[in-house]
């Protein structure tokens, strides 16, 4: 069995109207999660989902992904925008000296960001 404390996970609080308490998920398996009424608990809970999700895997003799892999992700998805947006990107990259791809990807996180913060 993989050392389980090497998986990343990710926790947050639940709202009111979620039913309160903590939310957990590991970015390495998709829908893996849990949850609970403190962190202590939620993380316990997190621990013997991804147990569980791990010795399923094994068992039916499939791939577990590795720690730090974000599973499935590619790294790639694809995004509709209206045409006058995709002019403004494309022009502000050129001014920028970058791609559009290095542009969006450099607006995406800087957002994140700052919604995390």
């Amino acid at each position: 069995m993989k050392e389980l404390s090497k998986y990343p996970f990710e926790l947050r609080p639940l709202t009111a109207e979620e039913g309160g308490g903590y939310l957990i998920s590991f970015p390495d398996f998709n829908e893996c999660i849990a949850d609970g009424e403190t962190i202590e608990e939620t993380i316990s809970e997190g621990q013997q989902v991804l147990a569980d999700v791990i010795a399923t895997l094994e068992s039916k003799g499939l791939p577990v992904p590795k720690a730090g892999s974000y599973g499935a992700y590619s790294g790639k998805f694809v995004q509709r925008i209206p045409k006058s947006l995709h002019a403004r990107l494309q022009s502000r990259a050129r001014i920028e000296g970058v791609s559009i791809n290095t542009l969006a990807t450099t607006y995406i996180a800087e957002g994140l960001t700052r919604k995390a913060a």
